[in-house]
């Protein structure tokens, strides 16, 4: 089955190293399964080449945010973009690179041929610091607990979804988010979406420096960096404000999210 129009979208802060390598790796792997692949970069206004590089490539659409706003609302922002495009299937990947082209068109093509709604790039071997899995498997248990099942990989950036749920999940979400993937996982389960799982690979963030992260190279740092605690602790109280406790505003998510996609072609 192929496509009749695939977008990419990314969210991209200071990838200048690496962001066009990754970029002709995904279209490499992208291209045969569609007739139209068109990728948006949404650039949280990096500070290094990223812009220039990015303006060199061919093909590629680049939304400069406003200002600097963070990983969350640069990603809601990049869903945005790439759902006016009225494509009929959205990818999103983190601008750092640390997937193979392939496993996006493996996320891809499950998409295609299981007839799910979302697709999860579950990522194996990876790379991250140990206070990074650490917080993915602390925020993966209250997901779990919360929805009453556990998802393999809550927070997962590598992601395919029909435009209708996509969409849904976007706007119910606040365009500042620190966190919209739990928010969308969770939301996911409790709208009783067909969610399936792909195994990926994770590997380390292309380029060799890392100004592109906010906690620095696994091989470089021992214990969580302040501004990435500080991180942590806001996202778990976001998530617990919006989508956990008793009367959380998405809560209601579920019902918006199931209507929304139901009265989209």
């Amino acid at each position: 089955m192929r496509f009749s129009h695939l977008v990419v979208v990314m969210p991209a802060y200071n990838e200048a190293e690496g962001i066009a390598g990754f970029i002709d790796e995904l279209r490499e792997s992208l291209i045969p399964l569609t007739e139209e692949l068109t990728v948006v970069v949404a650039d949280d206004r990096s500070t290094d080449d990223t812009a220039r590089v990015l303006a060199a490539l061919d093909g590629v659409r680049v939304e400069t945010q406003s200002a600097n706003r963070g990983h969350g609302p640069t990603a809601l922002a990049a869903y945005r973009a790439g759902l006016a495009l009225d494509p009929d299937a959205i990818v999103h990947v983190d601008g750092d690179g640390q997937f193979l082209g392939e496993d996006l068109a493996a996320v891809a093509l499950a998409l295609a041929r299981t007839g799910a709604d979302v697709v999860h790039g579950v990522r194996g071997g990876r790379t991250d610091p140990w206070f990074r899995r650490a917080l993915t498997a602390a925020v993966r248990a209250l997901v779990a607990a919360a929805a009453g099942r556990g998802v393999p990989d809550v927070n997962t950036p590598l992601r395919a979804y029909r435009p209708a749920v996509a969409r849904a999940l976007v706007e119910a979400v606040p365009e500042d988010a620190l966190v919209p993937h739990v928010h969308f996982s969770l939301a996911e389960v409790r709208a009783g979406y067909r969610v399936r799982y792909v195994r990926v690979r994770s590997i380390p963030r292309r380029g060799s420096s890392a100004t592109g992260t906010m906690w620095g190279r696994a091989s470089r740092i021992a214990l969580p960096p302040r501004r990435l605690r500080a991180f942590a602790r806001d996202a778990l109280r976001e998530t617990w404000t919006w989508s956990l406790r008793p009367g959380a505003p998405l809560r209601a998510v579920a019902t918006t999210a199931r209507a929304s996609a139901t009265r989209t072609p």
